[in-house]
């Protein structure tokens, strides 16, 4: 029987060895032996031990990747960063803040096939029983920490050595990050990369410039720490539209969440996109063919990321090609509210729903059956489909679908989504419409109702024939709070984030209800806007 642990596997770390091993498998003689050099001198855990001992059962050869975003202040020996830099540099805090929260939790599903990546991102503050940390409730990103701490009381006594007490500590607060995360998913975790706060800077780094786009402009003051105010605020001022950040404005765009609608919820969707951007600018800009920036690469990630010992690069680099190219989707998994427990703010989670959800978009369930289309009525209002949905003709007789969005890059990625639905795709484009929209609308010209219709569905409007529009054309134009919009699988539908879980998306008639989910998909391939 083929070995479960091989196949498919994704993105390194909170960024970029993903696109490392694609660049180390396309590049020259040199850069292969770049490649072996980066696998000898990479940080390994075995981490992974006791958490395969206690895994939910596996369904399929899939691989489960868990990608970790420590916030620590601390080097790999447990000594502070230096303050002018944590402080006046990143404008993080001092050492003394952090603590080994786990700040971003991801886990990348990849099909036994190689097909779409499904990547679900778990919100820090939800709520949940932990595993391998002391077995109570505590917010999900706490369960390091809680590991760690207990395991230095353990090992204090033995006469280690400070750097040997840090890393035995260490790969006990990953083995119940790990553990947690796998129990309150329902899935095995394959693997997992963990990369902290100056390794995200230093892989930002050796990028920059990094194009984002934002739905509205941010202005994020610095707030001093008093006796009577925790402080905060990252520093970061962007106007809307797409902006290039330097590895400082980059760790202040994934790092706030003061002055955001939905707080944490909304920086979960700044990681997902900073992501996209990361992996769309290596391919587009053809790092692989750059031994500089192959080089600086390599560096970082040796020294900053840590990957448990069963991972085989190779494999990796093998399988990296095929999802460099846009085939990931981003999904931020739902609460149920919020709560005050012993003077915290916490995400309230139903953790059965949640299995049901991850098992459903992991492929292992059916989703729960549709209801039954009902009969349309013989006529209806102007812009309403009056006879059930017919099988969609060759494309060739189609209408073209032309896209209009805030910026050229949120048009272009929906139009590829809409291509990879079938519809045939033609003009994109930015449209200052698209700012001003509150909802994404969909109008048609002569020849193209049928097709407006199907596409509508996507966004859960009603087309409506539009004098503006080209005969046999239909125009999508995006609202600016739409985001990154739904892909295939997208439970959300377009009209950006809210406090609570957000509604799934008017399924067409016929089609499986989709789960629920955080806000908006974030979809690879280009650069999502996000709030």
């Amino acid at each position: 029987m083929a070995d479960p642990r091989t196949g498919p596997l994704t993105v390194v770390g909170r960024a970029l060895a993903a696109t490392v091993s694609a660049a180390v498998l396309g590049a020259s003689g040199l850069v292969w032996y770049e490649y072996r050099q980066l696998d000898g001198g990479m940080v390994k855990s075995g981490a992974l031990a006791e958490a395969r001992r206690n895994a939910p059962p596996r369904l399929d050869r899939s691989v489960n990747l868990l990608l970790i975003g420590l916030d620590s202040r601390k080097d790999m020996d447990g000594n502070d960063l230096p303050k002018e830099f944590v402080e006046e540099e990143l404008h993080a805090g001092s050492s003394e803040i952090g603590g080994y929260n786990t700040n971003a939790l991801i886990v990348l599903h990849i099909p036994a096939d190689g097909g779409k990546v499904t990547a679900l991102s778990v919100p820090r503050d939800d709520y949940v029983q932990t595993v391998g940390a002391d077995g109570r409730m505590h917010k999900i990103k706490e369960a390091y920490g809680i590991a760690k701490g207990a395991a230095e009381q353990r090992l204090g006594g033995r006469g280690l050595s400070r750097s040997e007490l840090e890393r035995q500590s260490r790969e006990a607060g990953r083995s119940a990050t790990v553990q947690t995360v796998q129990a309150f998913l329902g899935v095995p975790i394959d693997h997992f990369a963990e990369v902290n706060l100056i390794g995200f800077y230093d892989i930002a780094k050796a990028v920059e410039p990094i194009q984002v786009c934002l739905n509205n402009p941010v202005d994020d003051p610095i707030v001093a720490r008093t006796a009577n105010h925790e402080g905060g605020g990252t520093g970061l001022r962007l106007p809307a539209g797409i902006s290039s950040l330097d590895a400082r404005q980059a760790l202040s765009f994934v790092r706030q969440r003061h002055h955001l609608t939905n707080g944490d919820l909304d920086r979960t969707h700044r990681q997902q996109a900073f992501l996209s951007s990361v992996v769309y600018k290596l391919k587009q800009q053809g790092v692989i063919g750059d031994l500089g920036q192959l080089q600086r690469l390599f560096d970082v990630v040796k020294k900053d990321v840590v990957i448990d010992d069963r991972w085989n690069l190779l494999d990796f680099a093998q399988q990296a090609p095929d999802l460099t190219g846009g085939n990931v989707e981003f999904n931020t998994l739902p609460i149920t509210g919020f709560k005050n427990i012993g003077g915290q703010e916490v995400n309230t989670v139903d953790p059965e729903q949640i299995r049901r959800i991850v098992k459903q978009l992991f492929g292992h369930e059916p989703p729960p059956p549709a209801p039954a289309a009902a009969p349309a009525p013989a006529a209806g209002p102007a812009g309403t489909s009056t006879a059930p949905e017919t099988p969609a003709p060759p494309a060739k007789e189609r209408a073209t679908v032309d896209v209009y969005g805030v910026s050229a890059a949120a048009a272009s990625a929906e139009s590829e989504a809409l291509a990879e639905l079938g519809h045939p795709v033609g003009k994109t484009a930015v449209s200052p419409a698209a700012g001003r929209a509150k909802a994404t609308t969909v109008g048609y010209g002569t020849g193209a109702k049928a097709e407006a219709e199907r596409v509508a569905a996507r966004y859960g409007v009603t087309p409506t024939a539009s004098a503006a529009a080209p005969a046999g054309h239909v125009v999508v134009t995006l609202a600016r709070t739409s985001g990154a919009t739904p892909g295939p699988t997208s439970g959300a539908a377009p009209g950006g984030s809210s406090a609570g879980p957000a509604p799934a998306g008017t399924p067409a008639a016929g089609s499986a209800p989709e789960p629920p989910m955080q806000g908006p998909a974030v979809r690879a391939g280009g650069i999502p806007c996000v709030d």
